[in-house]
């Protein structure tokens, strides 16, 4: 890499994805073209095969992401795209009820391209906007420390810390506006969102914006009629994690109380689909097939039913993610 290519004007891009009557492929045009610039500079393209790249690394409770997926994440384009607009619009919500305070933002889980800050900080001056950054996988910080500085961006960054969020306590957590924490993928599996918030919300302000601020395990439950054809649709939240996180007294459990749906009314060639619906800030959310996020999961009911209800429980230990019974 003797030579880079100029820099683009990253404030240019980062206005025009936050137009939201901008067409898709557009979308897909100017996020592509911040991918080559982010490769150029870091040498991360999230599609190499060297193996340190590719290996996800423990925390206390779930995985953090392998660079190369972290890296691959600013190429889901909806959710770079309406996480975007969801962190913008909330500081600028702060900026109205604290115009003269600093918005001081907790950045957990990075990755290697640091999306959030190196297509966010453009659009504001230092001095109305800071970040603090924290990052288990020491490559991955190390290449956003990289990218940052080649963007001339040096001067939002507070603090870099490099440990694992789930256990981490925070500075001065009574200065921090924003919590940023996208560590999550479908279904809350694998990944340390529930435990990361577990751990950071009690830490912050009652007052904290977290990005995103929700997210929800849905179900809904198809009944096919006698011409197999789709029927009726009940639908149920199985999983809410900022309700699982107020339940928490003490120490993180190793799983939450269950939810059990009746299957008693449940006519033949019945499914389950299981739905991850992403709350990001105030109306931006993506639903079901938007996202790497969101991807739906179908559980399909043999016929005739042998049992009466199923159960879902969201676990921590021993590994992340949601798992079901018959009973």
């Amino acid at each position: 890499m003797d030579s880079l290519k100029p820099i683009p004007d990253i404030k240019i891009l980062s206005t025009k994805l936050l137009k939201e009557n901008i067409s898709y492929e557009e979308r897909i045009t100017i996020i592509n073209q911040i991918h080559g610039y982010f490769n150029e500079i870091t040498s991360i393209s999230g599609y190499d095969m060297e193996f340190k790249h590719l290996a996800a690394v423990p925390t206390a409770s779930g995985m953090a992401l392998s660079l190369n997926h972290a890296a691959q994440c600013l190429l889901d384009y909806k959710r770079t795209s309406k996480f975007l607009r969801g962190i913008v619009k909330a500081i600028k919500d702060i900026q109205k009820v604290k115009p003269n305070e600093t918005v001081n933002i907790f950045y957990a889980g990075c990755g290697p391209y640091a999306p959030f800050i190196t297509l966010v900080a453009p659009l504001f001056d230092e001095l109305e906007v800071q970040f603090s950054i924290l990052e288990i996988n020491k490559e991955s910080l190390d290449f956003a420390k990289k990218l940052i500085t080649e963007l001339g961006l040096s001067n939002y960054i507070k603090d870099y810390y490099r440990a694992d969020a789930v256990t981490f306590s925070i500075p001065d957590p009574n200065t921090f506006h924003i919590l940023y924490s996208e560590t999550l993928d479908a279904l809350l599996f694998r990944e340390s969102y529930v435990p990361i918030l577990a751990n950071m919300l009690p830490q912050l302000s009652s007052n904290i914006q977290v990005i995103p601020n929700n997210v929800l395990l849905k179900v809904d439950i198809i009944s096919n009629n006698a011409k197999n054809e789709q029927g009726d649709i009940i639908t149920q939240t199985i999983f809410n994690t900022r309700e699982a996180i107020d339940t928490i007294e003490t120490k993180l459990p190793q799983e939450f109380l269950p939810t059990d749906i009746s299957l008693q009314s449940n006519k033949s060639n019945d499914r389950i689909i299981i739905d991850t619906e992403v709350h990001i800030y105030e109306h931006l959310k993506l639903t079901r097939g938007e996202s790497s996020l969101t991807i739906p999961y179908e559980i399909t009911l043999e016929t005739p039913l042998l049992h009466k209800k199923i159960s879902f429980i969201y676990q921590l230990k021993p590994q992340v993610g949601l798992k079901y019974e018959f009973l």
